[in-house]
């Protein structure tokens, strides 16, 4: 009896291992929609050359909702700011701000006047602005000081000029036509972008007026090839930074209407520590406070010199806040060059102290990460990594709110082209997208979602087009990762 018990038992054993394979095979015979497991819709750019990436998972047990090729490492683009995000968390918490002081290599005397030189110590805030700049200049005079008979000298000493590696970046070194390819410095401000107020002249036919935002009298050269036109005439305004040996200079085209409010122009300069020293010259002299000229250095101020002013940023939780939510490039990789310990930090050493963190999430494996903003094409990691850090800041119950605050819900986030798929999707998701156009296409989405029963959830969609493969546009992505994630959250 014993003997035809355990007979039997290798019989269905046997059964089931023949009904594995025979699942296998026909698994393996089967295109590659078929075997989308909850990402039927998504899995259609399979047959168009598309190569994807896709997970879905139940928070706390980790049930799989859907999956397709998770393990695929592919470009992630700008989902890459979640690591940012979350290593930043890590390291500093929410409250941490970065701190840009002032400082004297020599004594302030009776009548004001500061033997030596002012070294601004560029403390690599993210979101420096020329406000914080004016802040330190006021707290300066409080100081007593009214004169410099040394230089004004912004050190750029923890990172900058931070060598270019991307086209982007590498081609703004002469000429930018836009504000996200901009330079990285650990003493920039304002994004390392200039801002120009272009407002229309006294009389039609008249060239417009430029002014810088924050000093008002220009702080670089203009090429000013704005007219003014009739009330109600349209307005159209083409701007680039060009430089050369002689520094930048901003030329602008196109017409304004003699009705039209003013509009803000922000270009990437070419050196963002000689933008910080020009504006702060130009904050200085508006203050009263005389020095004679300016130097940008890459070493830190003397030890023996003394803090005259200090101005705090915004803490972090606001930072990232930003930064995910309008996808900052700037933000993003200055971020990740602060997590670099020693000084003169490149995008390589941000990029490997993002790869340390990563390793040590549970579950994650090992990602190729050369910047923090994802402008690097050749960050590469799977739909399982997102998972795994999705599901670490999930359970790290400190963090976790703001972490998760800097993501956009569909139905009212700040980018419009996400407002997209069922009520269901744009009411229960929060995600963050990244996007690349060159040298392919890019496609990425990550986060999280809330199931009809209140459970957490988390997913990550990696879309990659080859040399092969056409453009593909948002409108024909996002659809299908709604439709799909719509389906899991209604069936839980």
């Amino acid at each position: 009896m014993l003997s035809r018990l355990f007979q039997c038992r290798r019989l269905r054993s046997s059964q089931r291992v023949g009904r594995r394979v025979l699942t296998l095979l026909v698994l393996m015979s089967l295109p590659l929609a078929a075997q989308a497991e909850g990402f039927d819709n998504l899995s259609s750019l399979a047959d168009k050359g598309f190569v994807i990436g896709a997970q879905a998972q139940l928070l706390g047990s980790g049930e799989s909702l859907g999956a397709l090729d998770p393990t695929r490492r592919l470009s992630p683009a700008s989902v890459t700011k979640l690591y940012t995000a979350a290593a930043s968390l890590d390291r500093w918490g929410p409250q941490h701000r970065f701190t840009t002081q002032l400082m004297a290599t020599g004594d302030v005397d009776a009548q004001g006047v500061l033997h030596g030189d002012l070294v601004l110590d560029g403390g690599g805030d993210p979101a420096l602005t020329s406000e914080n700049l004016w802040r330190l200049v006021q707290r300066l005079r409080e100081r007593g000081v009214r004169a410099v008979d040394g230089q004004l000298v912004v050190s750029q000493w923890r990172f900058g000029p931070v060598t270019c590696v991307t086209t982007d970046r590498c081609k703004a070194r002469t000429r930018s036509d836009n504000a996200y390819s901009a330079s990285l410095s650990s003493a920039a401000v304002n994004y390392g972008s200039w801002c120009n107020r272009v407002k229309p002249g006294a009389a039609v036919g008249d060239a417009a007026s430029i002014s810088d935002c924050a000093t008002v009298a220009p702080l670089i050269r203009l090429d000013n090839q704005v007219k003014t036109v009739a009330h109600g005439g349209d307005t159209r305004l083409n701007a680039e930074r060009i430089s050369s040996e002689r520094g930048d200079t901003l030329r602008v085209s196109g017409q304004i209407a003699r009705d039209s409010f003013s509009r803000e122009i922000y270009r990437g300069s070419s050196d963002p520590a000689e933008q910080t020293a020009k504006t702060l010259m130009a904050l200085l002299g508006q203050a009263g406070v005389e020095v004679e000229g300016y130097a940008t250095s890459t070493t830190p101020p003397p030890t023996t010199a003394k803090r005259l002013a200090a101005v705090d940023g915004k803490p972090l939780q606001e930072l990232l806040l930003r930064m995910l939510n309008y996808s900052n490039n700037f933000m993003a990789d200055t971020l990740a060059l602060d997590l670099v310990a020693k000084p003169r930090a490149e995008l390589q050493d941000a990029g490997d102290a993002l790869m340390r963190f990563a390793q040590e999430l549970p579950g994650h494996g090992v990602p190729t990460l050369a910047s923090g903003s994802g402008l690097t094409p050749e960050n590469r990691v799977s739909a399982r990594d997102l998972n795994a850090l999705l599901s670490a800041m999930y359970q790290r119950s400190a963090l976790f709110p703001t972490f998760v605050a800097g993501l956009q819900l569909p139905t009212n986030g700040p980018m419009h082209f996400i407002r997209r798929g069922s009520d269901t999707f744009q009411q229960s998701v929060m995600l963050k997208t990244g996007t690349l156009n060159e040298p392919v296409t890019v496609r990425a989405v990550a986060g999280y979602f809330r199931t009809q029963t209140g459970r957490w959830g988390s997913f990550a969609v990696l879309v990659n087009g080859t040399s092969q493969t056409p453009y593909l546009a948002w409108r024909q992505v996002l659809p299908l990762v709604a439709a799909d994630l719509t389906n899991m959250i209604e069936a839980h």
